[in-house]
């Protein structure tokens, strides 16, 4: 079971330690971490979520991949998936791009891959997302990936001091188009 996943316009490969910088470079840009529940000020914050990828990665509760430029492998952003639960065949799936990168497709290009994959190879049963209710892009791309909203989960989340809605959005194995 490979790891490595090529797309039509993308490489996605599992995120190492040396994705540090972009990393950081994402998950510290305002506008990445705008309804993405983390945030990171410093390079050396940044080291506990390599460390989160590795340690998921390694206890097989979760799988990250950096979204790479096919030729080069330029980072643009990372896509993957947590909370696995093999009991339950399930998992969350989670994405961000850099900015610069943003309206080209590349995250249904990649989810479509890994939603793929994580039926067929990880034999998961259910895939869902937690999205901010004002995350309307996210909630988009969800849809048009085939994922059905579910309910939304009022004041179930503080973020910058204020109480914040989630919509559950889902798809299941035998309920993809």
């Amino acid at each position: 079971m490979s790891l490595l996943i090529k797309t039509d316009n993308l490489f996605l490969r599992p995120i190492n330690a040396s994705d540090i910088y972009p990393v950081w470079k994402g998950l510290s840009h305002p506008e990445v971490t705008r309804y993405y529940a983390v945030s990171f000020a410093t390079l050396e914050e940044t080291k506990a979520q390599m460390e989160w990828y590795a340690t998921i990665e390694k206890n097989r509760t979760g799988q990250w991949w950096a979204i790479c430029d096919p030729g080069d492998q330029h980072f643009y952003g990372a896509i993957g998936f947590n909370d696995i639960h093999p009991v339950h065949h399930r998992a969350e799936i989670g994405f961000w791009l850099l900015p610069e990168y943003w309206g080209k497709g590349y995250i249904p290009e990649a989810a479509s891959h890994i939603i793929k994959y994580g039926f067929e190879q990880m034999e998961l049963h259910r895939i869902y997302a937690y999205v901010e209710t004002k995350n309307d892009n996210s909630k988009k791309v969800l849809q048009k990936l085939g994922f059905e909203y579910e309910g939304t989960m009022k004041e179930c989340e503080i973020k910058n001091g204020e109480w914040i809605d989630l919509e559950i959005y889902a798809i299941t194995q035998f309920h993809r188009d």
